[in-house]
């Protein structure tokens, strides 16, 4: 079925091409594989010993090739047929780089890309752009039967668009704005393209984009594993009297190391009690806590991990709301899974931290559990009430309860997790504890029973490397599951 629409595809790019401001571009050199995030590993001269020992992660990165993005359009046009689009326009942002691979910035000449459902992609773009775009077709899916219209500067692009509509039998129907698309385009494109209806194209971007494939979860699960060793790096290289600034700078060294680009905010004290804290310097001291998040890009992809811990020895009280953070995160972790609405798993969430006396509702838990996550940190679906959207396998979603007490401190703790067939397993190893977020203790009580390196095993016993610890989740609940990493 695929190949007869490829056919058909085929035989709709034969049409002419536009007389008026438009021209066809066809390269045929193939593309020329460039890392994206190909930062140099920042120089070793002044940083510490945790974050020097940290490697340079470029190697393990498999970028996303142009065979799956093949796949994405055949997706893109099955879910135009079963909602009734007759063409998705995508200008800028994730979902074009998602069904492209394209990296367009933002500007106030229009750029767009039409996927018809029954004829071949066209693009619409400045001709002064037209070498950076001929470079980028290149990576295209449907590359050879792309067709292109190059708009000069004393041209109106949307009429080029209305013609473009045309020669695709586009002339009327229904056709999706993809929902980041700057007002200025939208306004501009429902005025000069008379005949058409313009609706939302998120249950086709969405659509796709949630449904994540094994290559788009390997590149999710690098980009959280590089956080977590940064996140622990640094964490093992502050403490009391370091700024939250000095601990954010080091945490962007840090993922220099590792190759690819990433940051983090580092809230402390009173203003952990702010889920996305409060601008300005604060000083790391003793007992306060520190609330730490954001994450990292691998080939576009994202991760989104929150930690919250103390140096020195957490209060009795600091604990308490630890533990209740962490069932909290488990109930959400044990409800996920295929079938279930997603408006249950940020109940279960929210009826642990009700019951332990911090409800009702939002009052002290005051966001969602969790959203999707892939080339946008924040994306489509979201694990927030109300939404009777079901949980598919191959799903992504941070899942990050917390708890807020004004003038006091927050926690929240963030783990990525994938649903599976039979459930849903979290990227990264919960964390044990306010004084332990990474389980260094457990490691080095690993290792700390491991021989020697230079010891010889005992006769007959071949050697090898000793296991990786997989620290246990401190929750006084024997029956919540165990994170996997």
């Amino acid at each position: 079925m695929l190949s007869r629409r490829r056919l058909l595809v085929s035989a709709a790019a034969a049409a002419p091409s536009l007389a008026l401001g438009a021209q066809r571009k066809h390269p045929a050199a193939p593309p020329v594989a460039k890392p994206e995030d190909a930062a140099a590993v920042c120089a070793p001269t002044d940083l510490p010993a945790p974050i020097l020992a940290l490697a340079d992660r470029r190697k393990d990165i498999v970028p996303i090739g142009k065979p799956e993005r093949e796949t994405r359009l055949d997706l893109a046009r099955e879910l135009m047929k079963q909602y009734s689009l007759d063409a998705i326009l995508i200008t800028t942002g994730a979902s074009l780089q998602y069904f492209t691979g394209a990296h367009w910035g933002q500007s106030e000449r229009l750029f767009a890309w039409i996927l018809p459902a029954a004829a071949a992609p066209f693009v619409v773009c400045p001709y002064l752009e037209r070498e950076r775009f001929a470079e980028l077709l290149l990576q295209f899916p449907e590359r050879e039967t792309t067709l292109s219209y190059l708009w000069q500067e004393n041209e109106d692009p949307y009429e080029i668009l209305h013609r473009a509509r045309g020669e695709s039998n586009l002339a009327t129907g229904t056709i999706g704005i993809e929902e980041h698309t700057q007002f200025a385009f939208v306004n501009a494109i429902g005025r000069a393209c008379t005949g058409a209806k313009f609706v939302t194209a998120t249950p086709v971007t969405a659509g796709c984009r949630s449904l994540k494939s094994p290559a788009e979860i390997a590149l999710l699960r690098l980009a959280n594993g590089i956080t977590f060793d940064v996140y622990k790096a640094v964490y093992l290289s502050c403490g009391p009297g370091d700024t939250n600034r000095h601990f954010s700078e080091l945490v962007g060294r840090a993922y220099e190391r590792c190759g690819v680009r990433g940051d983090a905010s580092c809230q402390v004290g009173a203003n952990t009690a702010v889920p996305h804290g409060l601008p300005g310097p604060q000083t790391i001291r003793e007992k306060e806590m520190i609330l730490i998040d954001d994450g990292c890009t691998v080939d576009g992809y994202t991760s989104d991990i929150s930690r919250s811990f103390v140096y020195g020895e957490a209060t009795d009280f600091q604990k308490q709301i630890f533990e209740i953070v962490h069932n909290a995160q488990s109930a959400a972790l044990a409800a996920a899974r295929p079938g279930v609405a997603m408006q249950a798993v940020d109940a279960a969430a929210r009826e642990v931290i009700g019951k332990a006396g911090y409800g009702p509702e939002y009052t002290f838990f005051t966001h969602r559990v969790g959203h999707g996550i892939g080339l946008d940190m924040h994306e489509w679906p979201y694990l927030v009430g109300g939404n009777t959207q079901k949980l598919a396998a191959n799903m992504v979603f941070s899942d990050e309860p917390g708890i807020y007490l004004p003038g006091k401190f927050g926690i929240r703790l963030e783990d990525d997790m994938v649903i599976t067939e039979n459930g849903a397993e979290l990227f990264t190893p919960q964390s044990p504890g306010l004084n332990d977020p990474f389980g260094v203790a457990a490691s080095l009580s690993e290792k700390a029973k491991s021989p020697p390196a230079d010891t010889a095993p005992p006769s007959g016993t071949p050697a090898s490397p000793p296991a990786e610890p997989q620290p246990t989740p401190a929750t006084s609940d024997p029956a919540a599951p165990k994170s996997q990493s």
